[in-house]
């Protein structure tokens, strides 16, 4: 991509548009300008909104055959220039080309997945409902609730838009994304996919832009029925708060402080890859990091020991390097608020394991190295609050339930991970823990069958499965006398 483009942000009832506005897209691993997009306004999204209201009753109207077609066409899209939309995560993420290319087959798979419910919907769209008494009948419909807002966050462009979108299309809304500023031009390639996929103009509308000029106005619009965010607490509540005027659905899906805990009789080498995983899979920019490892005592110096090491072995660098195994933060302002957590936990009192700076051999892009603490107290913002980068902290416990009530002792819930040879203790601590998804002796797999949404200040409702799909459904029963 020449570094001159200015490209369109708007795509609007069918058609490309250029915005008001203009956003400087970074690579954050050169910190070179890698392209200029025109992002929207309050009036952009007003537009949006009106092509979308337009085109619903059409679409909603529509079998579900016909929307798992499209979103059969848009998988196959996604499939057909795999090679390239990886490279454009890279480039403009910084995560390197081997993530890219789990985020991209988990687009391929999601749209793939809701295409089926979608077909699954033309035999379960009314059901007979048993009622006490012979007089009467009753039939449940499960409608689409008609225009939502998708706002998108910066760490897995098209997947988190992949979760929203495929679903929102599979129950018969009509859609005005907003992507990240940061990373939009993965979404702006997939809008073009879309746009091929023989889906009705108006259906699917993209608006690029700031929160500020294109998020809150979406979430105040009366005519958006619903709004489904991911990204930070902060936002959160804004958008909630925004919805609130006019009292329109949210689902949120938000942060989190997750703990991985190593029992006493665990695998060491597995943990310690399931610690590395956890905490610096895309440079640790993940709302379910495992970024508090809990290990038992027994184990802890040993588990220590190997930790560090495997730490200071993993290269980071250029997310096209082929040894590459963690690439760069996304931006200037999310590199320095990583190392402000780090020089905040070293003034807290915590003990620096390793990592905390930049790699002497990378002397552009927002790099830091995989970082590791110890002696974290547990009421500094190191312990508590969601980071956002590589960085570790690590605990011994004495007990399975110090373990359980010091994973628990958060006011998030999102996921866990546990690593035991025993099954049923496993078993017994994946069921105590706080989180809406727990992972035993594996790494972060997800799968769209499964859903995805966590307890506590994490989430409101579910992604992902069956669920995904029914938070942008609304129930009517019908209930008739019988003659």
């Amino acid at each position: 991509m020449s570094l001159s483009s200015t490209l369109n942000g708007l795509y609007i009832d069918g058609q490309w548009r250029a915005g008001s506005e203009r956003l400087q897209v970074i690579n954050p691993a050169t910190e070179e300008p890698l392209a200029t997009v025109s992002g929207g306004d309050e009036q952009a999204v007003k537009q949006a909104v009106d092509a979308a209201c337009a085109a619903f009753s059409q679409w909603a109207s529509t079998r579900g055959a016909e929307r798992g077609a499209v979103l059969r066409a848009i998988a196959n899209g996604v499939q057909v220039r795999r090679e390239h939309l990886m490279q454009l995560q890279s480039r403009n993420n910084g995560k390197p080309l081997f993530e890219a290319a789990i985020d991209v087959d988990d687009v391929i798979a999601c749209f793939e997945y809701y295409a089926n419910l979608a077909e699954g919907l033309d035999a379960q769209q009314d059901g007979a409902v048993a009622l006490p008494s012979t007089a009467f009948a009753a039939r449940l419909r499960h409608e689409p609730c008609g225009v939502v807002g998708l706002i998108v966050p910066w760490n897995f462009p098209m997947v988190t838009t992949a979760w929203k979108l495929a679903p929102a299309l599979a129950a018969g809304c009509c859609v005005v994304l907003k992507p990240s500023e940061v990373t939009p031009l993965p979404e702006l390639e997939l809008a073009a996919i879309i746009a091929e996929s023989g889906l009705p103009n108006g259906v699917f509308n993209l608006v690029c832009g700031t929160g500020l000029a294109v998020g809150a106005p979406l979430a105040v619009d009366p005519r958006v029925a619903k709004i489904s965010f991911t990204g930070s607490n902060a936002v959160g509540v804004q958008v909630m708060q925004r919805a609130a005027e006019t009292v329109k659905s949210v689902s949120l899906e938000l942060g989190g402080k997750s703990s991985l805990l190593v029992l006493a009789d665990a695998d060491l080498d597995l943990a310690v890859e399931l610690a590395c995983g956890g905490g610096f899979f895309n440079a640790g920019q993940m709302c379910s990091a495992t970024s508090r490892v809990l290990v038992a005592a027994e184990l802890a110096d040993a588990f220590l020991s190997r930790l560090k090491a495997r730490a200071e072995a993993i290269r980071v660098a250029d997310p096209f390097d082929p040894e590459v195994e963690m690439g760069a933060l996304v931006n200037l302002a999310q590199y320095q608020r990583v190392l402000g957590h780090i020089e905040r936990g070293l003034r807290a009192g915590a003990k620096l394991i390793c990592g905390g700076e930049r790699p002497t051999d990378l002397p552009r892009g927002y790099f830091v190295r995989p970082t590791i603490f110890t002696d974290v107290p547990l009421d500094s913002a190191l312990w508590c609050e969601e980071v956002f980068g590589p960085v570790l902290c690590v605990r011994s416990f004495a007990t399975e339930e110090e373990a359980i009530r010091l994973a628990n002792d958060s006011q998030f819930g999102l996921v866990a991970s546990v690593t035991s040879r025993d099954e049923l203790a496993a078993e017994r601590v994946a069921n105590a823990l706080q989180a809406g998804l727990v992972w035993i002796n594996t790494a972060q797999v997800i799968f769209p069958q499964v859903a995805w949404g966590g307890y506590k200040q994490s989430s409101i409702g579910r992604e992902l499965g069956p669920w995904g799909m029914q938070a942008f459904q609304e129930i009517k029963h019908v209930i008739r006398a019988q003659k």
